[in-house]
Formats: structure tokens, sequence, C-alpha cells
């Protein structure tokens, strides 16, 4: 998946609908679309494009080509939130929760349920040898320190 290119916006569209029904011909794809839908020639060249970019595979079954997805939605949706995370937030979760939280797109429930996977993530990691799924950057040193950070964040964001 890392040598794959970027979609674009179009692309993405395109792609969900294979993600939710696959294999699809490309007439199927067109009338998948709502009203006014978008014309064979310009769904065919997304198509096309999609395939030689590597998220489409192509089988023919008689004069029929059917497409399907090369990569599954959950594993482009991680690639695409670990660019985001790099290129925005410095690849600092904490970051990011803290924006979230500043934004009230998160809230307090939300934190603290957040705070609760990555302490049972923590327990289920320790003596495996893996390292600490939190909240953190690499800066910070306890998962403790984040939850209180968090629900602090949360709640002065809420008053």
């Amino acid at each position: 998946m890392s040598d794959l290119p970027k979609l674009t916006d179009k692309e993405e569209e395109v792609m969900s609908f294979f993600w939710n029904k696959n294999p699809l011909t490309i007439r199927e794809v067109v009338e998948s679309y709502p009203e006014p839908r978008p014309h064979f020639n310009t769904v065919t060249t997304f198509v096309t494009i999609l395939e030689k970019k590597g998220y489409l595979t192509r089988t023919k079954k008689g004069v029929s080509s059917y497409f399907s997805p090369t990569i599954a939605k959950e594993s482009y949706g991680a690639k695409t939130l670990k660019g985001v995370i790099s290129r925005f937030f410095d690849n600092s979760f904490k970051s990011i929760v803290a924006s979230l939280v500043k934004e009230k797109s998160l809230s307090t429930e939300e934190v603290m349920e957040l705070i609760k996977m990555v302490e049972e993530q923590n327990e289920s990691n320790a003596g495996t040898g893996d390292e600490p799924s939190d909240l953190s950057d690499s800066s910070d040193s306890s998962a403790s320190s984040n939850s209180a950070d968090a629900s602090d964040s949360a709640d002065s964001t809420r008053q």
C-alpha cells in the first residue's frame, strides 16, 4: 500500500462504490450515482486511472470487464490518516486529540472512551514486548498523565 499514489477526491468517490460492493462494471458504477449521473466516459476515465494507479484490478467475464479494489477501505483510510497526522500534527496523536477537543468535535465522554481503549491496549501489551499505544507524542512518558491532560482539556473546553 505504501507505494500506491495518493487519490484525488473524485477518485476516492469512485473507489467508494467499489469498497461498498464489488466486483462492478463501469455501467454499474454509473448507475450507482444519484441523478444527475456522470457520463459513462467520465467514469471510464476515472476507473482507468484507478486501475493504472494500482487501486483496481480488472477481471474479464465474457465481453464485460469487472473491477475490484486491490486495497480495503480501512487500509486506505489508515494510510490517509497517517499522512494527515504526519503533515499537520507532527506525528503527534496527542495534538490530534487536543485539536478535536478544542474544536468541540470530541466530547468528554469520547475522550474518556479513548483513554479506556488506550489503557486496555496497554494492559494487553504488557509483557508482550510491544510498545504501548497511547495518545501522547514521543516526549510524554505515561498514559496516565495523558489521561489526566486529555480529561482536563475536555472539561475546560466544555465550560
